[in-house]
């Protein structure tokens, strides 16, 4: 008999987007520490193997004006892990910071010195970036082209690591020397060999060259299960059905053999949103309303806005669609990722409203990200065990729509299930997250 695979979880802090219902009265502060605090206890009370934190380098611009969410504000992410080790004790801690604006000799040191602060607890989310927008901000600016994005990476995270091995695991230092095309630096390392050997590298992406990069050099995937511009199929997401779940398992599984890697050294932990409800009805009902908190009418504008390019405000959001074709300006919204080619999507979006006589706020409703999973809590449990079992994931990173109470329905409703049903662990085996997810230390490399 087939042993039954047990998955991973993690809780990612909703942030400054769309997904999080801003009116509803239990949404708390996006930067006091109290909000962090809640959330990552919640997690680690669930076993949760760790805390995912985003990053925002800039605040976005719509038409000329900083983005009415990034207004609350946007805190440096391993500052707030930092604190967080402090309030925890076997929580992963997993911060994204940029591979193209920052340099591996800072940002090796301060993963290392959370990765001992917490012991053996640290997570780096490699995110890249050509945006010049966002490079403003950096000496830098926006001179990186898209096409290095990757290149840069794979040898920003290729020097961390020399930097993490340039101490001998008997804590002797050594001098290192790295002489690359992004990279020239030589001197000596200021932190002993971290806890788990390295910080547990996370990748964000899911293109084709950002699936290679997971697959040479990342412990775990991070793929998007979240992705507007699609019309609602059973999970209305990129990977969200079972079926495109498992292609998407087996493409970047099957990539590991290239590297000399097994498909055990990267987990792959799609994004995902959950609605739970005492019946079926009742949770359909919830996710609705859900999406109808999270699409205001403003909101509804505004997403209409970076497809088509142009100023939309004079437009009822209870109207229908425009009659006029898009003509996407870079300029209008910035610091956002586009969402794809905006003719094919406002072509898709005007045959989804003309054949179901939707307006446009019930059209970015009915084509948005939608909930992934939504169902009793039984229902839930189920769906999440057979993703797991026939191989469309190796766990899920729940995305709640509630700062910092979105988390305590499932862990209350919905972990019991998993762990009565055998598919998820009843108590923290280590203390690393290498542990938590069932990765090998890195072989030092002297």
């Amino acid at each position: 008999m087939t042993a039954r695979r047990t998955m991973h979880l993690a809780a990612h802090f909703p942030g400054v987007n769309n997904t999080t219902v801003w009116a509803d009265p239990r949404s708390a502060s996006q930067i006091e520490f109290a909000s962090f605090e809640h959330l990552a206890r919640t997690a680690e009370r669930g076993l949760f193997d760790f805390f995912f934190l985003a990053e925002g380098l800039r605040l976005r611009e719509h038409k000329g004006r900083i983005h009415d969410l990034d207004v609350v504000g946007r805190p440096e992410s391993l500052t707030v892990l930092n604190a967080l080790a402090a309030v925890t004790e076997r929580l992963g801690l997993a911060a994204t910071v940029n591979a193209t604006f920052n340099e591996p000799y800072e940002l090796a040191r301060r993963l290392a010195t959370l990765d001992h602060l917490s012991g053996g607890r640290a997570a780096w989310n490699v995110v890249t970036s050509s945006d010049a927008f966002t490079g403003e901000n950096f000496r830098r600016g926006g001179f990186l082209d898209r096409s290095e994005r990757y290149t840069r990476a794979a040898e920003f995270v290729a020097t961390a690591r020399e930097l993490w091995d340039s101490w001998t695991p008997d804590g002797t230092p050594r001098p290192f020397a790295h002489h690359g095309r992004h990279f020239d630096i030589a001197g000596e390392f200021t932190l002993p060999r971290a806890p788990q050997g390295h910080p547990v590298v996370i990748q964000a992406g899911d293109s084709d060259e950002g699936r290679e990069f997971a697959a040479s050099s990342a412990d775990v995937i991070f793929s998007d299960w979240g992705s507007g511009g699609h019309p609602p199929g059973r999970h209305s997401t990129r990977h969200g059905t079972l079926e495109a779940g498992r292609a998407f398992y087996t493409d970047v599984k099957r990539r590991l053999a290239r590297y000399g890697r097994s498909p055990d050294d990267l987990k792959i932990m799609p994004g995902v949103t959950v609605v739970l409800g005492d019946t079926a009805a009742e949770a359909r009902e919830r996710a609705e309303e859900i999406r109808r908190q999270q699409v205001s009418p403003q909101t509804a504008i505004l997403t209409l806005e970076q497809i088509w390019g142009v100023d939309l405000s004079a437009y009822d959001p209870d109207g229908p669609l425009p009659d006029v074709d898009p003509v996407p300006d870079p300029q209008l919204s910035q610091g956002r990722t586009r969402q794809g080619d905006s003719t094919a999507i406002a072509e898709k979006w005007r045959a989804l409203a003309q054949e179901k006589g939707l307006s446009i706020r019930q059209t970015v409703i009915e084509a948005g990200a939608r909930q992934s999973f939504v169902g009793t809590p039984e229902a839930v449990a189920a769906e999440l065990e057979e993703f797991v079992a026939r191989d469309a994931a190796d766990g899920f990173i729940l995305v709640p729509h509630l700062t910092p109470g979105g988390l305590d329905e499932f862990v209350d409703r919905v972990v019991p299930l998993l762990q009565e049903r055998g598919a998820f662990r009843t108590e923290y085996e280590g203390t690393t997250l290498r542990s938590h997810l069932g990765l090998a230390e890195p072989v030092w490399k002297g």
